[in-house]
């Protein structure tokens, strides 16, 4: 190869690495409805601790008596790890309080939002994304 088409090469690979980041994530907007909030008492079921949100996943019951369990979207491992969590931390069976905003899909059980736990520690401490009502988390700070 020549000189000219390594170079060509590089850069293309160099800004594929640089913006490839930028059309993975989401706006809140994009994914979740501010004007569908939803607040509810349940139980965590299940955790999944994985780039590029972690997810905890929350059963509860409907008016009728009906079991549901939504997927609550929070952020990163790592900013968690960095507030202290671990996914050791969020344990199977904790009853908690879920504090966000519907899917914009009609009928997908995905939130966006606060986990509280039973002692008051937030979990996730509001909306994520850019978009997100209260400045992507200053709504549900304790």
């Amino acid at each position: 190869m020549t000189r000219k088409l390594l170079g060509v090469l590089a850069l293309g690979s160099l800004l594929f690495m640089v913006t490839a980041p930028l059309f993975a994530h989401h706006s809140f907007d994009a994914e979740y409805d501010r004007n569908k909030p939803i607040e509810f008492n349940g139980t965590i079921t299940k955790v999944d601790w994985m780039n590029p949100h972690t997810y905890v996943y929350v059963e509860t019951k409907d008016d009728k008596g009906k079991a549901l369990t939504y997927a609550v979207e929070g952020g990163p491992p790592n900013a968690l790890y960095r507030q202290g969590w671990r996914k050791e931390s969020v344990q199977i069976g904790a009853p908690v309080t879920v504090k966000g905003y519907l899917a914009k899909k009609a009928g997908a059980l995905f939130v966006n939002g606060s986990i509280t736990m039973k002692d008051g520690k937030a979990l996730f401490r509001g909306p994520t994304g850019g978009g997100a009502p209260g400045g992507g988390g200053d709504e549900y700070k304790n």
